[in-house]
């Protein structure tokens, strides 16, 4: 077995055995791993602090043939405040939970990963809604796997100017014309930019806005309803939302 050097975040943590620890930790070099923590549930053992869910840091470990086994961990970014707050909490474990659930062992998931660190850094400010922020997480995260909806043209005759509607069975805006023919559901100017801005905006750039009460609930209908249709997949942390 090789030492490896990981960056990563911990998903999820459980306990294996007396005193070991698994771990589900997405990383900037192997995408999701499994590692596990020997003698982590130790009190004075050096990795009790680095096996919990929302850790960030550089993880040393010797690779097997199918998981790691973390022999020392740096942790730059417990966010604390994040854990001591219980709907910061339960919002947090929704992003951890869809990371987890859509990444993939050995894929590439650096922009994955720092969407969830830049989620949970702007969940931990307190400066935005968590309606907003679960919005922007969603729709990013679709646009990551490719399954975005496209708003900067009309999905019937691809007209770029004039986007006035939203059909969620097209996938995307409709013009004003083509609106009257399809159905779907008015969008406003400022929500169809937002949206824009968040498909096509940089990570570091994503969290640097906030929306007024009705264009927040205008994009939360419109997600919520393009969630259904083409999200099948049930989150547990969504039960606590």
């Amino acid at each position: 077995m090789g030492l490896v050097t990981l960056t990563g975040l911990v998903l999820s943590a459980s306990d294996v055995g007396e005193f070991d620890r698994r771990l589900v930790i997405l990383t900037k070099e192997a995408g999701k791993v499994t590692a596990f923590a020997k003698g982590a549930r130790r009190p004075n053992n050096p990795l009790v602090a680095a096996c919990s869910p929302f850790c960030f840091g550089v993880f040393d470990a010797f690779e097997g043939r199918n998981s790691y086994h973390l022999s020392k961990a740096n942790i730059s970014n417990y966010f604390r405040d994040l854990v001591m707050d219980y709907d910061k909490v339960v919002l947090g474990s929704y992003f951890l939970e869809v990371a987890s659930f859509l990444s993939v062992e050995g894929g590439d998931e650096k922009l994955r990963l720092a969407l969830l660190y830049q989620s949970l850094k702007a969940l931990e400010s307190g400066k935005f809604s968590h309606r907003l922020l679960k919005n922007i997480y969603d729709l990013k995260t679709w646009v990551i796997d490719g399954e975005y909806p496209n708003v900067f043209s009309c999905m019937c005759c691809g007209k770029k100017e004039g986007l006035t509607a939203f059909s969620t069975k097209l996938h995307g805006t409709l013009c004003k014309t083509c609106a009257e023919m399809e159905a779907g559901v008015d969008i406003s100017t400022s929500t169809l930019y937002t949206m824009q801005f968040i498909v096509s905006s940089s990570i570091e750039k994503l969290y640097t806005f906030v929306l007024n009460g009705k264009t927040e609930e205008e994009l939360t209908r419109i997600l919520d309803a393009y969630r259904l249709n083409y999200r099948s997949h049930k989150y547990k942390s969504e039960e606590f939302l």
